[in-house]
């Protein structure tokens, strides 16, 4: 549930400040690629989903909304790289609480997100004529809305809790930090329930239909009675890179947050050297939970064909400038074969005005 970490010293009103610096370097180098990656692809994702294919299927319903909480999460990184660049924060408590929220609303939106889609096409090929109602946009905008209104009332608590404390520097000066200031009160206090509360709901119950969904859905489609199409491979490779970007992403994040709870919250007994190195772990594992907002981009490209049309023609009027304003190399041809080239030029980079045929799809070819 949390970006935040508790330093290993004991807490009070003003401690000596914690040596977080080559952490902090880590984050600072990673935070910045996903900044440079992430902003640009999600921002392209939602501009062509909302503008050229009009969201017109459920899974770009679903893939919409997941483009825009990867969006938000990229814009909040400038702030946390200004903390680890300089080592305390500079800003006010309010960003340093909405900042982490943020991030928390953006994991636990992702694997909601992406739980919706393995559902979505759980029913489409398991059930396609019992669950056929509940695979129409409108439902699919009502679900989001439902998802948007669950992430918000779990930032609240998040954004009580995380308030930026103080420390001393080696220079006697005193700053604040953030990301890394709950006491062992606060752990032993409402910080471990809310902790086990989200990750039960926002991470395990989404884990556990991701799962179940996608093998029922690899299930279905071995059957020797099964239709093979091409629209069914798309289904497989959706439903893979979802399974990917949670264990790669999700898993290791979430799994190691529980362990570190359990030991702050003394549930589970453990030294202090024991817990600074789960700690440790935990610092790196939540880049991996991050770094989603760059994957999920090319789930869009590689497993939705009208997102994927809908870049290939952006590209067509730039390949129509380029032709037109390069010279000639070879002698004119006869009018009949510049004809017949001009119609093979078309049936390669498709039509020349954008979503004309992108716009308007079957609710499963959009994929």
């Amino acid at each position: 549930m949390l970006a935040n970490f508790t330093n290993p010293l004991t807490s009070g009103p003003v401690f000596k400040c914690p040596d977080h610096q080559s952490t902090h370097r880590l984050h600072l180098v990673v935070y910045s690629l996903v900044l440079a990656t992430g902003l640009p692809l999600n921002a392209l994702a939602l501009w062509v989903f909302l503008r050229e294919l009009r969201v017109h299927s459920v899974v770009s319903v679903y893939m919409c909304n997941l483009a825009a909480s990867d969006l938000l999460f990229t814009l909040s990184l400038p702030l946390r790289l200004s903390y680890y660049a300089r080592h305390y924060w500079p800003f006010s408590d309010l960003l340093c609480q909405l900042a982490s929220a943020v991030f928390q609303m953006n994991m636990y939106g992702s694997c909601i997100f992406l739980t919706l889609i393995n559902v979505d096409r759980y029913a489409a090929i398991v059930h396609p004529l019992r669950l056929r109602h509940l695979r129409r946009p409108r439902v699919a905008r009502l679900l989001c809305l439902g998802v948007w209104a669950l992430i918000l009332v779990f930032a609240v608590p998040t954004v009580l809790a995380h308030r930026p404390s103080s420390c001393i520097r080696n220079d006697s000066h005193e700053v604040h930090l953030c990301f890394e200031n709950f006491s062992d009160e606060l752990w032993k206090g409402r910080l471990l329930p809310l902790l086990l509360l989200a990750e039960a709901l926002g991470f395990l119950l989404p884990l556990a239909a991701v799962v179940y969904s996608s093998g029922c859905v690899f299930w279905t489609l071995a059957r020797p009675d099964a239709t093979r199409s091409h629209r069914r491979r798309k289904t497989v490779r959706l439903l893979l890179a979802s399974l990917v970007i949670f264990l790669l992403c999700f898993v290791p994040y979430n799994a190691t947050l529980a362990v570190y709870g359990l030991l702050r919250g003394n549930v589970v007994p453990a030294s202090t050297s024991a817990r600074e190195q789960v700690r440790e772990v935990l610092m790196v594992m939540v880049l991996l939970a991050g770094a989603n907002c760059v994957l999920d981009p090319l789930v869009y490209y590689f497993s939705a064909e009208g997102f994927r049309n809908t870049l290939r023609g952006l590209s067509t009027p730039l390949r129509t400038r380029t032709s037109a304003t390069t010279p000639p190399e070879q002698p004119a041809e006869p009018a009949h074969a510049i004809g017949t080239g001009t119609a093979a030029s078309q049936g390669l980079l498709g039509p020349s005005k954008l979503g004309s045929s992108f716009t308007q799809c079957p609710e499963d070819s959009c994929l």
